[in-house]
């Protein structure tokens, strides 16, 4: 088997677009955003992170015909049970933007010492929509909750995720060195290797 020459990504999301494309540059495969093949919106029905997931790359696999990466991801606070958990993305509510969802997070944890929190990513692979055997990766990225925005660069949380090995922000490091140590960034070499492995 060979690498596929095209994968759908369930996601419109601009900057997760990007770090695929980048991540299978060297294969020449062409990540397609589900938007740009007219892939309807899924609701995310599942409570895990892998349930929506598998939810968001069948559909995607299912109404393109083409293999489907999904990424379901978010921030996990250790004083808040793990919210925003699932629903990072609309923390604030269904059409909250990310400065909404950081302002409720700060006002959330205002009077609390503990800030500890982590951005979990998990990926699934479909090569079509009934892939038995989906391939499946994970990865964390520990940190604290800053106690003001610092940082222009990211998205969502990043300008109050502090990395405590880098001094700063996740909005503050170098592209770069981002894709490197964070949890798509772990993820996303995971994923690899196992298609390497699937695909050899």
């Amino acid at each position: 088997m060979t690498f596929p020459e095209k994968i759908v990504l369930a996601s419109g999301n601009a900057g997760k677009v990007k770090e695929f494309t980048r991540l299978f540059s060297e294969r020449n495969v062409t990540v397609i955003p589900q938007k740009e093949l007219g892939v309807t919106e899924v609701p995310e029905t599942g409570t895990t992170f892998v349930e929506n997931a598998i939810i968001k790359a069948r559909h995607a696999a299912r109404e393109t015909g083409l293999p489907a990466i999904a990424d379901d991801s978010g921030l996990v606070v250790n004083a808040l049970g793990g919210a925003p958990g699932i629903y990072s993305a609309r923390y604030a509510g269904e059409d909250a933007l990310d400065t909404d969802n950081v302002q409720k997070l700060l006002t959330t944890l205002s009077n609390n010492q503990d800030r500890r929190a982590h951005f979990f990513c998990m990926l699934v692979f479909m090569r079509h929509k009934d892939d038995p055997v989906p391939l499946i990766s994970e990865g964390y990225w520990h940190g604290t909750i800053a106690h003001e925005v610092s940082g222009t660069g990211g998205f969502g949380y990043d300008p109050v995720f502090h990395v405590p090995s880098h001094h700063c922000t996740a909005a503050e490091l170098d592209r770069q060195v981002k894709n490197a140590i964070s949890h798509r960034g772990q993820a996303m070499t995971f994923l690899l290797e196992k298609m390497r492995q699937t695909f050899a």
